[in-house]
């Protein structure tokens, strides 16, 4: 006969706040934790879980992977919302004209996402502008995309491709 395990003393694994400190989050997580109470949308959940995630969770974001997305008829004229931070790339010459909402931009996206006439807006005038998130496309980085990613796994046996530390 097997034992029967008590699962009353279980921890909960799933953040009800972000760990991290930073005044600006803190202030985001207040008022998207009231969109999300107050609207009946998924969006504004999705966006405070985000913002609870922490720093691996939230990877960057290039301008070419905003540029790919966007390309589709259907994705015209919407605002990318994006909680992390966008990148610039230089491997793409040409940048859309595009509304981008996301936590932080790096100078160079930032002048070249101006440039061609689009528009880098904070998660507070997000929340004035679309409420609901209506027109959004929110979109995420490659998490896998750490060096230490490359190294998970056991280099040296068959069929493994992980990296060794050498």
């Amino acid at each position: 006969m097997g034992i029967d395990i008590n699962h009353k003393h279980d921890r909960k694994v799933h953040r009800t706040e972000p760990v991290s400190q930073n005044v600006y989050i803190r202030l985001l997580v207040k008022l998207y934790r009231f969109l999300a109470r107050r609207t009946n949308g998924k969006f504004n959940q999705v966006i405070l879980k985000r913002l609870f995630m922490s720093r691996q969770n939230r990877p960057a974001v290039s301008l070419a992977r905003v540029a790919r997305q966007m390309k589709a008829k259907s994705r015209e004229g919407k605002t990318v919302v994006i909680v992390g931070t966008v990148t610039d790339d230089k491997r793409i010459f040409e940048v859309p004209k595009v509304k981008v909402c996301a936590l932080r931009f790096t100078e160079g996206a930032r002048t070249r996402i101006m440039k061609a006439g689009g528009s880098c807006i904070t998660f507070e005038q997000l929340a004035v502008e679309a409420p609901l998130g209506q027109n959004t496309v929110i979109l995420q980085g490659r998490r896998t995309a750490r060096e230490t990613n490359s190294h998970f796994g056991a280099p040296g046996l068959p069929n493994s491709h992980a990296k060794p530390f050498v």
